[in-house]
C-alpha cells in the first residue's frame, strides 16, 4: 500500500453524490451529543483517534490472517493535520478503511439494539460524566466531532477494494455520500471547525500545542504512532515551542504497552489514564491488577475493577470480557472466554504470547490454555477483592454496592470459587440497620448452640423486617440475614452452607428455636396438649382450604400475627416460582403450608366458634380471610382480590 500525505485537496468523485437522511434515532443522538452530552469538548479528538487505532488494529490482523490481502503494513500510523487558514483539523489513518455500505451502516445508522434505552438513560442522567460514559460505551463517539465542527467530511477506502467513498454532513439531519477514485486505503476525517468568535468558539483546536496536549492526555497509550503532519499550516504555536509547520512529522504519543512494563515503573496516573482509555469511564478504577505469567504459557494481564457500574451491566446485549492481544497484535475487544459472566464488569487487557493470530471465539471457548488463564485471572480478581475488603473496607463497601448483585451470580455459576465468593458477600441483617455484615461476622455472633445461618428474602428491607416469619427470631434475639436482591432467591437455593453452617430460610420448613435456657419455651407436654386442642380446627381448615394450601399446622415462629404461610424445605419460593414462569418455564402450582399462632385471639376465637357450630357457613369465609391475610402479609398476590375485599367488608360491617 502506498503512503500518502493529503491536506485539503478535493477528491475526484466518479458518480454524483446522493443525499440521505440519518436514521431518526441517530438524529436524536446527534442533537444530544452536540448540545448536552460532553461538557469537555476535547473528547472529540480522543474518540476519533480511538476509531483510527481500531482501524489499524483490524488491518494488521487481517493482513496476517488473509494471505490474499495485499497491503503495506510497514508503517501503520495516525496523522493529525491542522490547517489554520482553512480552519480544518483532519484525523487520518492508513487502516482497514470502509466500503460505502460500511459508511452507511456505521455512521448513517445506529445499527445496534437498545438505542432507545440509551437515549432515555442519557436524557435522564444528571451527571455529565455519567452521560459521557454512556455515549462512549455505546461506541458512537464519532458524532462528538459535531461539537466542534459545523461540517465533517470523510474519505475512505477499504483494504482489498478499488472504490473509495466520500461522506459529508453538517450533522443536522442529512448527509451526502458518493463514490470516489484514487483514494488511499484508510480513512480521513476532516472537521471544518466552527467560527472561533462564536458562542461555541473552538479556536484552540487549531493550535498545534493544544492538539499535542489532548493526545498526551487521552491517547498516549495508543499502540500506533500518532503524528502531527509536517504540512500543518497556519496553526498557532505554543510560545517557545515548535508548531510542526515544517520538517519531519512529530510523533505525539509514547506508544508504550503499559501491561508489558514492570509495575514498579508505572505510576497510578498512567494506570488511571489507560483504564479511562479502554473503558470510557471518567472515574479512576477502584483496583488495578497487573500480573505476568511465565512458563509453558506466557501472558501479561492488566485488569481493572471499576469504581461504579456501567449503565448496561444487566443488559443481555452488553459486551463483556477483556481485550485480547497476541504478541501485541490486537485480536478482539471483548474476549468473554477469559472472564466469566459474573465478572463482566472487569476491564483490561490480556496479551498472550503463544496463541495463533487466527484464533476465533469458538476456538478460545475450548482451548485448555485459555481455560487455565481464565481460572488464574478469576482467582486474581477475587483475591484482589478480598484484599480490598480486608484493608480498605470503605472502598470495598462502594464496590460491593455497585457489583454485589453480579458477584452473587457466581455463587451458582462458578462452583470452583463458591467459598471465595461467600467470603466476599456483604448483606443487610437484623443486627444493624445501617451497616451490612459479612458471613464471617454473622457466624462469629451466632448464639451458643446455633449451627444455622438464618435468612429471609423479600422485595425490600421494610417488608422483610415486618414479615410474620421474623416474629419469633426477633423476640428471641436470633440474627437474620435480609436478602432483597432477586439473585438471592437463586443462590440461597443452590449453596448449601458456609464454613460448615447450613443456610436456612425462616420462611421454609419447620422452625424449632431452642429457647429452653431462658424459660420461655413450651415443654413437650404443653405442645402435645395444644396439638390436641387444635386438632379438629386444623383438620377442618385443611379440608376448607385444600385448593390453596397443602397443610395446616401450629406455628412456633409467630408471636403477634395470627397466621403465616411457609414452604416445605425443598419447595420453590413464590418469588423464584414467578421468576421461572417469567422465563417461560411451565411449573406445577406450589401449594404452601398455613401455620397458625395458637396464642392469637383470632385463632382461639376461630377454634371456639368451630367447636360450637362446625357447620356455620360463615366459618368458611373466615378461613379464606385468615389465608388471604397471611398471603398479603408476605407480599403475595391474592387469587381473587375482589372476593377477599367483599368478605372483609362484610365481616367488618357485621362486627360494627
Amino acid at each position: 500500500m502506498s503512503r500518502h500525505v493529503h491536506t485539503k485537496e478535493t477528491r475526484p468523485v466518479s458518480k454524483p453524490a446522493q443525499t440521505l437522511e440519518f436514521q431518526a434515532e441517530t438524529r436524536q443522538l446527534l442533537q444530544l451529543v452536540i448540545h448536552s452530552i460532553y461538557s469537555n469538548k476535547d473528547i472529540f479528538l480522543r474518540e476519533l483517534i480511538s476509531n483510527a487505532s481500531d482501524a489499524l488494529d483490524k488491518l494488521r490482523l487481517e493482513s496476517l490472517t488473509d494471505a490474499d490481502l495485499e497491503v503495506d503494513t510497514s508503517d501503520l500510523h495516525i496523522t493529525l493535520e491542522v490547517d489554520g487558514d482553512a480552519r480544518t483539523l483532519t484525523v487520518r489513518d492508513n487502516g482497514i478503511g470502509m466500503t460505502r455500505d460500511d459508511v452507511v451502516d456505521l455512521i448513517g445508522t445506529i445499527a445496534k439494539s437498545g438505542t432507545a434505552s440509551l437515549l432515555q438513560k442519557i436524557k435522564e442522567t444528571k451527571d455529565a460524566g455519567a452521560a459521557q460514559s454512556l455515549i462512549g460505551q455505546f461506541g458512537v463517539g464519532f458524532y462528538s466531532a459535531f461539537m466542534v465542527a459545523d461540517k465533517v467530511t470523510l474519505h475512505t477506502r477499504r483494504a482489498g477494494t478499488e472504490q473509495g467513498t466520500v461522506w459529508e454532513s453538517d450533522g443536522e439531519g442529512t448527509y451526502t455520500i458518493a463514490e470516489a477514485d484514487d483514494l488511499p486505503v484508510g480513512t480521513s476525517v476532516t472537521l471544518h471547525l466552527k467560527p472561533a468568535d462564536g458562542e461555541d468558539g473552538v479556536g484552540d483546536y487549531l493550535a498545534a500545542w493544544k492538539v499535542r496536549q489532548i493526545v498526551k492526555q487521552y491517547s498516549d497509550f495508543i499502540r500506533w504512532p500518532i503524528r502531527m503532519a509536517a504540512t500543518t499550516v497556519g496553526a498557532d504555536a505554543e510560545p517557545g515551542a515548535a508548531d510542526g509547520a515544517s520538517g519531519e512529522p512529530q510523533t505525539l504519543n509514547s506508544m508504550k504497552a503499559l501491561w508489558a512494563r514492570p509495575r514498579s515503573e508505572v505510576t497510578e496516573a498512567e494506570y488511571s489514564e489507560f483504564y479511562q482509555q479502554i473503558s470510557h469511564d471518567w472515574q479512576a478504577p477502584a483496583e488495578t491488577i497487573h500480573m505476568r505469567a511465565e512458563g509453558t504459557f506466557e501472558y501479561e494481564a492488566l485488569l481493572f475493577i471499576p469504581a461504579h457500574a456501567p449503565f448496561d451491566l444487566f443488559s443481555r446485549d452488553a459486551k463483556r470480557g477483556v481485550q485480547l492481544y497476541v504478541k501485541r497484535v490486537f485480536i478482539m475487544d471483548d474476549c468473554d472466554a477469559l472472564m466469566p459472566n459474573y465478572l463482566r464488569f472487569v476491564k483490561g487487557v490480556v496479551d498472550a504470547h503463544d496463541l495463533s493470530l487466527n484464533v476465533s471465539r469458538e476456538i478460545l471457548q475450548h482451548d485448555r490454555q485459555i481455560t487455565a488463564v481464565r481460572r488464574r485471572l478469576v482467582k486474581k480478581v477475587l483475591a484482589a477483592l478480598k484484599d480490598m475488603q480486608t484493608k480498605n473496607g470503605e472502598t470495598y463497601a462502594k464496590v460491593w454496592e455497585q457489583f454485589g448483585r453480579v458477584l452473587k451470580e457466581g455463587l451458582f455459576e462458578d462452583r470452583d470459587n463458591t467459598d471465595a465468593l461467600l467470603g466476599l458477600v456483604s448483606v443487610a441483617s437484623t443486627n444493624d440497620a445501617e451497616k451490612p455484615t459479612t458471613l464471617h461476622e454473622y457466624v462469629a455472633r451466632m448464639k451458643d448452640g446455633q449451627d444455622t445461618i438464618y435468612y429471609l428474602t423479600g422485595e425490600n428491607r421494610q417488608m422483610v423486617e415486618n414479615s410474620p416469619h421474623m416474629e419469633a427470631f426477633t423476640a428471641k434475639g436470633y440474627e437474620v440475614l435480609i436478602l432483597t436482591d432477586p439473585v438471592d432467591e437463586v443462590w440461597t437455593d443452590q449453596v448449601p452452607a458456609f464454613d460448615g453452617h447450613r443456610f436456612q430460610s425462616i420462611a421454609k420448613g419447620q422452625v424449632d428455636l431452642d429457647d429452653d435456657a431462658d424459660g420461655e419455651g413450651a415443654d413437650g407436654t404443653e405442645k402435645a396438649q395444644r396439638e390436641q386442642d387444635f386438632a379438629d380446627l386444623i383438620a377442618w381448615l385443611q379440608t376448607s382450604l385444600a385448593a390453596h394450601v397443602k397443610q395446616v399446622r401450629l406455628s412456633s415462629r409467630l408471636t403477634t400475627s395470627a397466621a403465616c404461610l411457609v414452604g416445605d424445605a425443598q419447595d420453590l419460593t413464590p418469588t423464584l416460582e414467578k421468576m421461572y414462569r417469567a422465563m417461560g418455564q411451565e411449573l406445577p402450582a406450589v401449594k404452601r403450608i398455613l401455620e397458625l399462632n395458637p396464642t392469637h385471639p383470632l385463632i382461639i376465637a376461630l377454634r371456639r366458634a368451630h367447636g360450637a357450630n362446625a357447620d356455620d357457613p360463615a366459618l368458611a369465609e373466615l378461613a379464606e380471610l385468615v389465608h388471604g391475610s397471611a398471603l398479603i402479609a408476605e407480599g403475595g398476590d391474592l387469587p381473587d382480590p375482589a372476593r377477599f375485599t367483599r368478605l372483609l367488608t362484610d365481616r367488618l360491617t357485621h362486627a360494627l
